[in-house]
Formats: structure tokens, C-alpha cells, sequence
């Protein structure tokens, strides 16, 4: 399987509780699909048990790969997840699967055909939050405002993990991500906002999962400075192809 049509990432930190239940459910929905895929899951050097719990199940099924790191953040691990990937589509999703596997299919053809990048969104029309504390999620808005002043001006939602690429955008936006951290996101849309590419965000159904890894306050102030570097990097032409 060289070139499947459709390519999972998944970046994982220490999921041993959860990771075993999730590719279940993404093999359970795939396997009644006619094109090829492959799962990436793609460890950012976890000190549980879930390499071994990945392991087996790779094991098990030739469509799940796993991809060790070391520990250098989310969007390191993404960075290498999609750069390895070999999908004419590429998906990212988040390893507590917040979205539905079922609503996948939103996301591809024939529902999206003329979109570059369809990114997740909680707050784009026909979304819904369930759960979601109302501490974490003036968190996210206000993170939200941040981004829109300082980089992206027409962008909802950029932290929704769950964004589908096609290959060859993938192929041209990732080599270009420098943030390791959770801001990563917000990084690679501007570049992308940058080349052109046409970027659609999809109302989706997300529900709130306790087990975030992010820390409210160190965090916060790490993705504050990523998106002044990212203003940064566009001025001094560092995404110039």
C-alpha cells in the first residue's frame, strides 16, 4: 500500500487509557470503506504503556503504523506524522476522538471536492459543544481573539483537532512549521493562508474529554509568544517556497 487514498494521523502523549478504544473505533468505520488507508499514530515519547499498547495492534493490523519520537510537543509529532504519510488525504485527529469517527466523511470527497484544507470547527455554523467547561472554553475564545488580531483574521477555530489535508498541500505547508508546541495549528493555516490555498472550516459535533495535556497558564503564554513568531517569521521571509 504505497499510496492509499486516506492517511490518520494521530499524535499521542502518554494515552494508554484511551488509545486502545479510539483506533478501534477509526479500524471498526474504515474497514466498511472501499479505498485503502493507513493509521499513523505517532508517540511523542510517552513514559506509559501506550507505544506497547500501539505495538500490539500494529501487530495485529498491517494498517496501523506507530512512529516513536522524542518528547518535543504536539506539533513536532504532527509535523513528522504528515510528512511520513503517504495519503492522497491526510487527517489529523486527536487520540481522546472529541469527533465522532462518523462524521470522517464530511471531510472527503464527494461531500468536499474544492476546498485545499477542511479544518474541524466548534464554532462555524451547524457546530455544537457538549460538555465543555466554561473555563476552558472563555480560554479558547480569548486565545481565539488573540489569533485573529495578531495573525488570522477569518479563522473560527483553530485549535479543533481535527483538520484534513490534501497530500500535496500537506507536502508543501508542513516543511515549513517550526512550532513544536500547541500552536502549531495556528501556524500552518497562516502559511497556507499565505500560498493561496482555499482553507473551510466544517461545523462539527465535539464532545469535551477529561485528560487535556495543555497547562492553562504556561501554555497560554507559550502559544501567546508562538503567534508573535509567526508574525515574526512572515516579515523576515521564512515562509518563502
Amino acid at each position: 500500500m504505497s499510496n492509499p487514498f486516506l492517511t490518520i494521523v494521530i499524535p499521542t502523549y502518554n494515552e494508554e487509557q484511551r488509545i486502545s478504544l479510539t483506533l478501534q473505533s477509526i479500524v471498526k468505520h474504515l474497514n466498511h470503506k472501499e479505498y485503502e488507508w493507513e493509521i499513523i499514530v505517532v508517540d511523542d515519547g510517552s513514559n506509559d504503556r501506550t507505544k506497547s499498547i500501539v505495538e500490539v495492534m500494529s501487530a495485529k493490523d498491517s494498517g496501523i503504523k506507530l512512529l516513536p519520537l522524542e518528547h518535543k510537543g504536539k506539533g513536532f509529532v504532527v509535523k513528522q506524522g504528515m510528512l511520513h504519510a503517504k495519503g492522497k488525504y491526510r487527517f489529523v485527529a486527536d487520540a481522546d476522538l472529541s469527533m465522532s469517527i462518523d462524521q470522517l466523511d464530511r471531510f472527503l470527497p464527494p461531500n468536499q471536492v474544492d476546498a485545499d484544507i477542511v479544518i474541524g470547527s466548534r464554532e462555524a455554523y451547524g457546530s455544537k459543544r457538549v460538555g465543555e467547561p466554561m473555563k476552558r472554553h472563555l480560554m479558547g475564545r480569548c486565545f481565539n481573539l488573540m489569533v485573529r488580531l495578531i495573525v488570522l483574521k477569518d479563522i473560527q477555530d483553530t485549535q479543533c483537532g481535527f483538520k484534513c489535508f490534501r497530500g500535496d498541500v500537506a507536502d508543501k505547508i508542513f516543511p515549513l512549521q517550526t512550532a513544536n508546541g500547541f500552536s502549531f495549528d495556528v501556524e500552518i493555516l497562516f502559511i497556507a493562508q499565505q500560498m493561496g490555498m482555499d482553507i473551510k472550516e466544517l461545523g462539527i459535533c465535539w464532545s469535551y474529554n477529561e485528560g487535556s495535556k495543555i497547562r492553562v497558564i504556561k501554555d497560554s503564554i507559550s502559544m501567546l509568544k508562538d503567534l508573535c513568531l509567526v508574525r515574526w517569521n512572515s516579515l523576515t521571509g521564512k515562509y518563502r517556497t
